[in-house]
Formats: C-alpha cells, structure tokens, sequence
C-alpha cells in the first residue's frame, strides 16, 4: 500500500496488528474547497442544467411513469456498476411475469434496488436524511439474494478492504477505517449533512458522496448506497421535485476516473479535482435525461395520433393502453386485463392491433403466456444500460471493485 502524500482528506493509521488504515477527516476538507472561476463555471453550468430537468418534468403529462422508469433505469446502471449483469429488460419483463424465465440473481439484485430507493424516497416525506435512514436502505437492497447474508441493514462490525478480487489484506489498495473509527466518521457524516455551513449544495453532494464511499460502512452495497444519497440529498434539499438526476450513468461509462478521482482525494487530498468531475457529470447527465424527456414526448405524440387514426371506435381504450405502457412496456394479456379493467378477449384484441401497427412487438413465439414489449419506447430508455463485451467479465484491477473475500464489500 503507498502512503498517502496529503492529510487533508485524512490520514494512515497503523492498527494493533500491522496494517495501515485510512481514517477520513472531517468535512468540510481543511483548506476550503477553493472555488475559482474554473470551478464557478462547473457550478453555474450544473445549476443550470439541473433547474432545466427539473422544470422539464412540469410538462410531463404523467411524471409519475416517468420517474418510475427513471428509478427503474437507474437501479439497473448502479448494479451494473458493481458487476450485475442485469439489463433493463431483464427488469421490466420479470416484473410483468416473474417466472423463472425472467428470474435470475442479477435480477433480484436489481428488483431489491428498485425497492430500496423507493423506500428511501418515501421515507424522506416523514423521517430527515440520516443514519438510520441508511440503514433502513440498506437493509431493503440486500433483502434478499446475494448479499443477503452480509448484515443487511447494519454497519459492519469487522475491518474491509479493497482490491483485486481474492487478494489479501496485506496486498489492499485501499482499507477504509476500522469499526470504531468508523463509527466516528460516521457521526461527523450525519454532522455535516445537517449542518449551517454556507456551500453549494451541488458540493456538498459531491463531498458527502466521496466521504461515503471512503468510509465503506457497510460489508456490501457501499458504493450503490453512496450514489443514492447524491439523488435523496437533492430531494431533501428541494433542488428537484422529481428525484430524475442519477449520476450512475456518467460513473458508468467514466469508470477508471471515476476511482481515479475518488482515490486522488484520499492520497493527494485532490477534493478540487473530484468536484470538477462530479460536476461535469451533473451536467452531461441532467442534459441526458432531459433529452430524454422530450425524446419520450414526441413519441408519445406520434403513438397517440397512430392510435387515434388506426383504432377511432375503442379509441378510449387503446389511450388507456398507451399510458399503461409508459409505465410498464413489456405487458401480458392478463396484465393488461387486470389494469384496465376489461374483459381477457378486449384485452388480446388491443394488443393485437398494437402489434398490427407496429407500436408493441411480441417476444415469446408461443401460442399462450405471450409477452409484449414496447421496443421503440425501450429504445429511447436504454441509453447507457446495454452491457458490452467489456462488462461482461469483472473488471479486477479497478482498486473500487467489490472484494471476493470475508469482508466483501461494493
């Protein structure tokens, strides 16, 4: 392990039995964080971008099934994130028929994701931003499935590490502090999240997030646990009435800098470097998502008058159906049944005549159990969540890799 240059994130600290931890310093980091004009302009940008997706989502005409797809893409990039190899559709089609089919470890990864932050987003209309509510979180990611048997819903109680899978502690490029200079560092986490201190709020996500993640409190779920808090910290701020920024996506695809960055302020106390980042990720994901957003108008648009001018007699229905699809765009007969209130043969034939003008497609080639898929609404959503070749196999040299040891840890 190298010893860090810079103090001012925090410092190693050899325990009783020989290897050195890093024990974070309070924040807000000592020196300030210097903002100047290179920085400021970051800020302005971002804050800009950011009060555009948020006044975009006003003109939603059910922002509702917007978020609930927005929070459903991010479950799916965050897990990816940490080696899931689950993609949107595997999510949506398991949803609407949670067969063995559709079912598989990454899946209910991701479907125990869904859950959590939507708990927390609940939970943030009753219950302040905290520790606890982090727990609670947590305790809902790693309900069940792979994970389930790594303290859900509590700290750790035993030292992790970071590494290439399979290495020992001694070999480590990062051992984040013990259980109790943890705990410590946790308290002045829950400090600074409540505190008077004048910044911007899009910094103090930002450090929130990096001092997270360098903390490791849990022994699984770190890292998907630490890019929630960036949305739940905006929500509880009022910067977003919709929670629709994730910055999963801009992690994904800048992965190697993103460890890159996050282990400079550890070293280097680099805090500036990591704020540049982050912010150039706000911005780039706040224009995707809006882009998005008006990408999913117009269709809807389109749809709606092919609709009207294909089905004018059962027109009422065949609307109805549409909104069910920007909610849920993989669908069954049974699904559209119940949902709509209508009869299994009134059912079978709207989705029929979907399918005759191109707005649904059917996936299964069966005769019975048939599954729909709204492919072009799909396309629109997948940015970002496809897998690639280079996904598909653990990338173990990235020091933030979650850790195939007893101390696991993503």
């Amino acid at each position: 392990m190298v010893q860090a240059i810079s103090t001012r994130a925090g410092k190693y600290v050899t325990q009783p039995i020989g290897y050195q931890a890093f024990i974070p310093s309070p924040l807000p980091p000592d020196p300030p964080v210097a903002v100047g004009d290179e920085m400021q302009c970051y800020l302005n940008d971002a804050a800009l971008e950011l009060g555009r997706l948020d006044g975009l989502t006003v003109n939603l005409p059910n922002p509702d099934m917007f978020l609930a797809m927005y929070v459903r893409k991010e479950a799916v990039l965050s897990s990816q994130i940490e080696g899931t190899q689950a993609s949107l559709d595997d999510l949506l089609a398991f949803e609407v028929t949670p067969t063995q089919r559709f079912r598989s470890p990454d899946t209910i990864e991701v479907v125990n994701y869904v859950s959590a932050m939507n708990h927390g987003l609940t939970r943030l209309n009753e219950f302040p931003l905290s520790l606890r509510l982090l727990r609670e979180i947590h305790a809902k990611l790693l309900s069940q499935g792979r994970g389930s048997d790594r303290m859900p819903g509590e700290f750790r109680t035993s030292q992790n590490w970071i590494g290439a899978t399979g290495s020992p502690l001694e070999e480590a490029s990062f051992v984040p502090p013990p259980p109790h200079e943890m705990n410590i560092a946790l308290g002045d986490l829950e400090r600074f999240l409540h505190s008077k201190i004048r910044m911007p709020l899009l910094i103090r996500c930002a450090l929130v997030h990096a001092q997270f993640e360098t903390i490791h409190p849990f022994l699984d779920g770190n890292g998907r646990i630490g890019r929630l808090l960036i949305t739940f910290l905006l929500c509880h701020a009022g910067a977003l009435r919709q929670p629709l920024l994730y910055l999963s996506y801009f992690f994904k695809a800048n992965r190697s800098e993103y460890y890159e960055r996050l282990n400079r302020v550890r070293f280097e106390g680099d805090w500036e470097g990591w704020l540049a980042f982050f912010l150039r990720g706000v911005v780039e994901v706040a224009q995707q998502a809006a882009e998005t957003a008006k990408n999913i108008l117009a269709l809807r648009g389109n749809h709606e008058a092919l609709v009207t001018a294909t089905r004018p007699r059962a027109a009422a229905n065949a609307m109805r159906l549409l909104n069910v699809l920007f909610g849920q765009p993989y669908v069954t007969a049974a699904y559209v049944s119940h949902h709509l209130e209508v009869s299994p043969p009134t059912a079978n034939a709207l989705l029929h005549s979907f399918e005759a003008c191109g707005i649904l497609s059917e996936i299964t080639n069966q005769s019975w159990g048939k599954v729909y898929c709204y492919r072009s609404y799909m396309d629109v959503l997948r940015t970002g969540t496809e897998l690639t070749p280079r996904e598909s196999v653990p990338q173990t040299p990235l020091p933030q890799r979650t850790l195939k040891t007893p101390a696991e840890s993503d």
